[in-house]
């Protein structure tokens, strides 16, 4: 599986962190709706992963921003996404694997007989990205705004991906951010 060094926080005001994303010299690549659809995971090959964290799968149906998704017609995009992350404040490892769907509601409906939907999490994302660092700018229905790192393990060390991950909160000022342990489901299912 794919390796992400992630961090997530409940943030005030996602504007206030448009200058600090300048000084980083981080580049928007997109805004979009995500509809994600988590399916209850019964059993995993590994027990062990049980004691340090819930894994997770969901279905995440993508459309531009400028509307909602509420049919197969307005779906831009689809991924399939398993990922395995301990629920903790702190900057945290992902394990994670992702395939991309083409038939997301065909998909939708086998992985519900067969599973059952546990929660469906909706959300405006801006992303934007700093070299091998996505950041997400998280307006979550019913939850309120977030920032999201998810600093990706691709053709660095462990080390140099820490030491970027530490210099985007440093440079966002992160560290006096509320941090959430837990999945945006996790809240969801909570505030129910």
């Amino acid at each position: 599986m794919a390796t992400n060094l992630e961090f997530k926080a409940h943030y005030q005001s996602l504007e206030s962190l448009y200058p600090r994303l300048a000084e980083l010299k981080a580049t928007h690549r997109e805004t979009v709706h995500q509809t994600d659809t988590y399916f209850y995971v019964a059993q995993v090959k590994d027990a062990a992963i049980l004691e340090t964290c819930k894994p997770r799968l969901k279905l995440r149906e993508i459309s531009e921003a400028r509307h909602r998704v509420t049919s197969q017609d307005e779906t831009d995009e689809a991924w399939l996404i398993y990922y395995e992350r301990p629920n903790q404040s702190e900057s945290r490892y992902s394990q994670y694997q992702l395939s991309k769907v083409s038939d997301p509601s065909t998909l939708k409906a086998l992985l519900t007989v067969a599973l059952g939907i546990e929660t469906i999490v909706q959300k405006q994302r801006e992303v934007w990205m700093f070299k091998n660092t996505r950041i997400h700018l998280d307006t979550v229905t019913d939850l309120g705004e977030f920032i999201e790192l998810e600093t990706v393990f691709q053709g660095q060390t462990e080390a140099e991906a820490a030491d970027e991950h530490q210099h985007v909160k440093r440079t966002l000022h992160l560290g006096t951010a509320d941090p959430v342990a837990v999945s945006y489901s996790d809240l969801v299912m909570q505030k129910s």
